[in-house]
């Protein structure tokens, strides 16, 4: 499968592409069960008003285009790398 992103040899290094997704998963993963613990929280008393507040305040940060442009660096750094695998 020439589109399938292999392991090394050893099966331990995963290239950069392979890295940041499972990076990002990760984050997402924790952003979610951050969520469904606040709402739980949330649902059982758990949390004051003062609390809650603090956190509606404090805004998730957002991807910038400057982050962006970071990937898209990584990304194209990394495929510069790689053999032709045609």
């Amino acid at each position: 499968m020439p589109d399938v992103r292999s392991m090394d040899r050893q099966g331990r290094q995963m290239d950069a592409r392979d890295r940041l997704i499972a990076a990002l998963y990760a984050q997402l993963k924790a952003e979610r069960e951050t969520r469904e613990t606040l709402e739980w929280a949330i649902r059982n008393g758990a949390v004051s008003r003062e609390v809650l507040e603090a956190i509606a305040a404090d805004p998730v940060p957002v991807v910038t285009s400057e982050d962006i442009a970071s990937v898209e660096k990584i990304i194209a750094l990394d495929e510069r790398r790689k053999p032709n695998r045609n």
